[in-house]
């Protein structure tokens, strides 16, 4: 590798960091780390919250098997694919994600694909599509929270009227639509003219291959499965974070809806692209936390502890899943119609 790409690789990896980092500073430089320090010291149940760690884990396998049931469609007729590597790579990818934000969906379709004999751009579409499915349950989520406590949602922009005259700027921005409508003209018209004049050329069939994988979902043999395996996953990831409630005697009572809201909020910092979301999972958790009367330096404690931990879970469970993936196929050979 030149000293020109080490130098890119490194930077993808230090700035996405380096915002993180400054996120949090933003967030708790105004707190008094002596209250922080005693919430950490004596005010936590711990086992609490590292027995919520198995919840998520729990959630992470489950994501392992509802990929499979999208992997099934592009495979007819031969022989199915390891559920251990589905699970294997998806609980490493977290661990990958950590080291650089969403290299680890690539690393899992390498993985995947290196050890089942399937292209790596066609488990890449069935990834795409699960992420769309991911953002339909979280819109269900924001949308149950809007219509349940949307006096909340008021009060945080309220509260925090940069966000709000951002957003706001951009999607009354003509030269943001522009822009969008253009780049999807490029691409549209760039992935047809390709289709038709070089049909065999390598980004064409990349692309054909992607689709397919997108479309895998329309050709589901068990969507009932998929889809009750979606809704525990996401079951599973707001158990993950509201259990840790009960840690703390300052959260432990504020309610199953509360948890809800600030399990959204959480969920929605998660998109944000840092390593394992630091720095905006924290400020919205603790914002959520605030406008129900939770202390700004108890609020900062249950995120700087929370995170921290459950984020170590990961990263371990993580780590183990990419120390057994080459282990489970030291003999494994996948007879495959595919060359990649």
């Amino acid at each position: 590798m030149t000293m020109k790409k080490q130098m890119v690789s490194a930077l993808k990896i230090i700035i996405p960091l380096i915002i993180g980092i400054l996120l949090l500073w933003l967030t708790y430089r105004r707190m008094d780390f002596g209250s922080i320090a005693a919430v950490v010291r004596s005010g936590v149940n711990y086992p609490i919250i590292l027995g919520s760690l198995f919840l998520g884990v729990g959630s992470n396998v489950l994501r392992g098997y509802r990929w499979q049931l999208l992997i099934k469609p592009l495979i007819p007729g031969e022989p199915p694919t390891r559920n251990r590597n589905a699970v294997y790579t998806s609980l490493g990818s977290y661990a990958v994600n950590m080291a650089l934000p969403r290299a680890g969906e690539v690393w899992r379709c390498a993985e995947m694909g290196r050890y089942e004999k399937i292209s790596f751009s066609r488990l890449l579409g069935t990834l795409f599509t699960e992420r769309m499915v991911d953002l339909v349950m979280l819109g269900l989520i924001l949308l149950s929270v809007v219509v349940g406590a949307g006096s909340f949602f008021g009060s945080f922009f309220q509260s925090n009227p940069e966000l709000i005259n951002r957003a706001t700027l951009l999607l009354t921005s003509v030269s943001f639509y522009v822009i969008l409508f253009a780049c999807s003209g490029v691409v549209i018209g760039l992935y047809y003219y390709m289709k038709v004049c070089h049909p065999q050329h390598r980004f064409t069939q990349f692309v054909m291959r992607l689709a397919e994988g997108v479309k895998s979902i329309l050709h589901l043999k068990k969507a009932f499965r998929f889809i009750l395996y979606s809704l525990l996953i996401w079951l599973g990831y707001f158990l993950y974070f509201y259990v840790t409630f009960f840690a703390f005697d300052f959260t432990r009572d504020l309610g199953i809806g509360v948890g809800l809201i600030a399990f959204a909020m959480s969920a929605l910092a998660v998109i944000v692209p840092v390593q394992g979301g630091i720095g905006p999972w924290h400020f919205m958790v603790i914002s959520a936390l605030m406008a129900f009367g939770v202390t700004h330096e108890d609020a900062g404690a249950f995120a700087l502890i929370v995170h921290t931990l459950q984020t170590l879970g990961t990263i371990i469970a993580g780590i183990i899943a990419i120390f057994l993936l080459p282990l489970a196929n030291k003999d494994y050979i996948r007879m495959s119609k595919e060359t990649l």
